[in-house]
């Protein structure tokens, strides 16, 4: 028996357990649990448009991970509980409910409806893990990863509670604080007084499942960022809007790219082959760097707004940090990525990196139209594009 393997246990509900065959599929119900998120992912990238300071940024951020903690967390237990099951799937559908009114309150969530936002996350992450703790019940290794991670996630709910209780700027410290914990307990295995912590090589974790739904994730901010687009586009169509259209689309096929391409399927392999050490790196690759990538995206939407409202107009430093910052902040993410997987750095996208943050001060001074600045940011993504493809040319030679 090796370390990813559970022992022989008895267990209460084995029908909800996954059977462990391979990379397991994704269901018909984790779609449509994913399909709130579509708006989820919109409400956040609206938020960020009508507050283009640096404080709607913060909140944004904070916005972000709180969702995304929703996402991951029942993204990692439906990979060790069968969806297709009935009280499974009716779990998951009252998590997509929950989602649904934590993303209806995200416009206000700094203001009137901060304490609903609170109540339905809290809802929604102490009684999923709950359900969790109830479905593996007889297998020793999830019921002892779930004991763990129960009081911290009940620990931070109530941090959640206070914040949606008192006003800004306080809710912000205290969501803030959440979050830092939420990252903390998770990096260090959930340790409590008198128990040892759990262990990443112990989590029975089906890494090219969470690799499939981490990237299914991906698709759904692209797709966000389209649904902006296209939405700006119906309010005024004209010839010159047209091409900040194409522009703004082909941004976005760019960011695909460079995710799908080939990096998609190789690091699916890499973390289903990688034995004892996939719950380490699943937790780093798919918990923390993701969120990154799909902030770079919420980020590059906001761009895609200004640039069609307004493509002749100089760049702001707000506007050139939409559009050169969020492609930046989305290849930062994907180049850590790719360091977590292959241990190696992915020169191309640091230095595209380094240009695009070189580009925001120059574009302002400048004076550069706001469509000049997304030109120069598709043609970095695009040179990142073409130089794996030509080192993956000379290395098929």
């Amino acid at each position: 028996m090796t370390p990813s393997e559970p022992p022989a246990v008895d267990l209460a509900h084995p029908r909800l357990l996954r059977r462990r065959q391979g990379v397991e599929p994704t269901t018909s119900t984790e779609l449509f649990f994913d399909l709130v998120f579509i708006f989820t992912i919109t409400q956040v990238s609206h938020y960020l448009i009508e507050h283009p300071d640096w404080r709607g940024a913060g909140r944004t951020t904070l916005l972000l991970a709180l969702v995304w903690f929703v996402w991951v967390y029942t993204t990692w237990v439906t990979n060790w509980l069968q969806p297709d099951q009935g009280p499974v799937r009716a779990m998951l559908i009252g998590v997509t409910l929950g989602s649904l009114l934590l993303s209806a309150a995200i416009p206000q969530a700094f203001a009137g409806t901060g304490l609903l936002f609170a109540v339905v996350y809290v809802s929604v992450q102490v009684g999923r893990t709950m359900f969790a703790l109830w479905a593996a019940h007889g297998n020793p290794w999830l019921v002892d990863g779930f004991q763990k991670s129960l009081p911290w996630i009940a620990a931070t709910s109530v941090l959640v509670v206070a914040g949606g209780l008192v006003d800004s700027p306080a809710r912000e410290v205290v969501w803030a604080a959440v979050i830092v914990l939420e990252v903390v307990g998770l990096s260090i295995g959930y340790p409590l007084p008198g128990r040892k912590r759990s262990r990443p090589e112990r989590w029975m974790v089906e890494g090219g499942h969470l690799a499939e739904r981490c990237a299914a994730f991906v698709l759904i901010a692209l797709g966000e960022s389209i649904l902006v687009t296209g939405s700006t586009l119906t309010s005024h169509v004209d010839l010159v809007r047209s091409g900040a259209f194409l522009v703004a689309f082909a941004g976005s096929v760019a960011l695909w790219w460079v995710y799908f391409a080939r990096s998609a399927p190789a690091a699916a392999e890499v973390v289903a082959g990688a034995g004892t050490r996939t719950g380490a790196l699943s937790r780093l690759a798919f918990n923390y760097l993701h969120p990154v990538m799909v902030a770079g995206i919420v980020v590059t939407s906001a761009g895609d707004e200004r640039l069609l409202h307004a493509p002749g107009a100089a760049a702001t430093t707000v506007t050139a940090l939409f559009t050169l910052g969020g492609p930046a902040l989305f290849l930062a993410g994907h180049a850590a990525y790719k360091v977590v997987l292959w241990r190696t750095p992915p020169t191309s996208r640091i230095t595209a990196v380094v240009i695009l943050l070189a580009l925001v001060p120059i574009g302002v001074r400048l004076g550069a139209p706001v469509a000049a600045c997304a030109t120069a940011a598709l043609a970095v993504t695009v040179a990142v594009i073409l130089t794996d493809r030509f080192r993956s040319l000379a290395t098929e030679r």
